[in-house]
């Protein structure tokens, strides 16, 4: 017996754009439904726009989830394109109408996405490795999850995660790759081919920030990462003027030279009234390879000495949220695009990552004192 149109809707609805993480039917992406009297079905599709890069994930999705109903003898997938109206109804759809203005959903005060900004007083601690995986170590534990690589300059998050796709542009909304069930966006996405520089001032670092939280699609998150530059530039006074709810994470290394410097980015929050959440300690050590003991290639206490110094700047206590080992596989993960909490969970350093991403990942927001808007019925 072949299917009813009521069975292949249901199974459609099952599908869900790669992009944007919401079914379908939905989003009204479904053009037509034909079944044959001998079970062959043959399903419309409107894509986003011409070229879509997830074009194939959206036909092999299709095709898995039809050929699942008894009586299917064959899927035929058609993909055609939204019109001008139609992507202007799914905007509307998705954001709402909000006018001209633009507005960044993070900063709103109904918000229930938290945002960490990873800080750090100077370049080449880790701070990037560290983003991505925590990032994939909460996505991996079922939490939303999304990552901005606010640094500019220095970008390198594509990479990290292995994304190769780029995003997609739908009217005046940017859907941003997803890679390991985190949605990305940078800088490097938008350049031309080629390890070209970006040469911008403050006022275009600015702009470029304020695109990549309003004009980015990125759903109800749970998590916001955001990959700030080194120091307190540009990047970090805008992050806490359209961000001011966003949590510091300040990432140093053990030596003095570097903890000094990264006391300093933490204290921006004494000025810009942040709070910050707490400070890593990477390459706290290296496991020597041939008995148990750790052998203090950087040195010893920085990270401790950070946060008892923004404890006492700030005057709130600024915990040591953790201390990740040296591990050549999380350079090497990181160089590959494949997180060392995805490949290898249970190493030190990756056990030690889940820790930090598990203890930040609780202390989720809170509805106590909001309007929830609900009345008798």
């Amino acid at each position: 017996m072949a299917p009813t149109p009521e069975q292949v809707t249901a199974a459609l609805a099952t599908v869900n754009d790669p992009e944007i993480r919401r079914p379908i039917t939905e989003l009204e992406m479904v053009k037509s439904v034909d079944i044959s009297p001998e079970g062959a079905v043959r399903v419309g599709i409107f894509l986003t726009v011409a070229g879509c890069p997830m074009k194939d994930t959206i036909t092999r999705d299709v095709t898995a989830a039809v050929g699942r109903i008894e009586g299917v003898r064959g899927v035929t997938v058609e993909l055609d394109v939204m019109s001008a109206e139609q992507r202007k109804a799914l905007q509307t759809r998705l954001r709402g109408d909000r006018g001209p203005e633009k507005e960044i959903p993070f900063a709103k005060a109904g918000s229930l996405t938290r945002v960490f900004a990873v800080a750090s007083g100077k370049g080449g601690v880790g701070k990037s490795s560290v983003t991505v995986n925590l990032a994939a170590a909460m996505a991996a534990s079922g939490l939303k999850v999304g990552v901005v690589d606010a640094d500019i300059y220095g970008h390198s998050i594509p990479r990290m995660l292995g994304v190769s796709e780029l995003p997609t542009k739908v009217e005046d909304m940017i859907m941003p790759p997803v890679a390991h069930d985190i949605k990305v966006i940078s800088v490097g996405m938008f350049k031309p081919p080629g390890n070209t520089p970006v040469v911008w001032r403050g006022p275009m670092l600015d702009r470029a920030l304020y695109q990549f939280l309003s004009d980015v699609y990125w759903g109800d998150l749970d998590i916001l990462l955001m990959d700030l530059p080194p120091g307190t530039g540009d990047i970090a006074i805008s992050v806490a003027q359209r961000m001011p709810s966003a949590e510091l994470l300040v990432v140093t290394t053990p030596q003095q030279a570097a903890a000094e410097v990264a006391e300093r980015a933490g204290s921006i929050a004494s000025q810009t009234h942040q709070q910050v959440a707490g400070v890593i300690e990477n390459m706290a050590w290296l496991p020597c390879p041939h008995c148990d003991e750790r052998i203090a290639v950087f040195g010893e206490g920085g990270g401790q000495a950070v946060a008892d110094g923004l404890t006492r700047t700030l005057g709130a206590r600024v915990p040591l949220l953790g201390q990740i080992p040296i591990d050549l596989r999380l350079r090497e993960g990181g160089d590959e695009g494949k997180p060392l909490v995805l490949t290898d969970p249970d190493t030190p350093a990756a056990a030690e990552l889940r820790r930090i991403a598990t203890g930040l990942s609780r202390k989720g927001a809170s509805l106590k004192g909001r309007q929830l808007n609900l009345s008798p019925a």
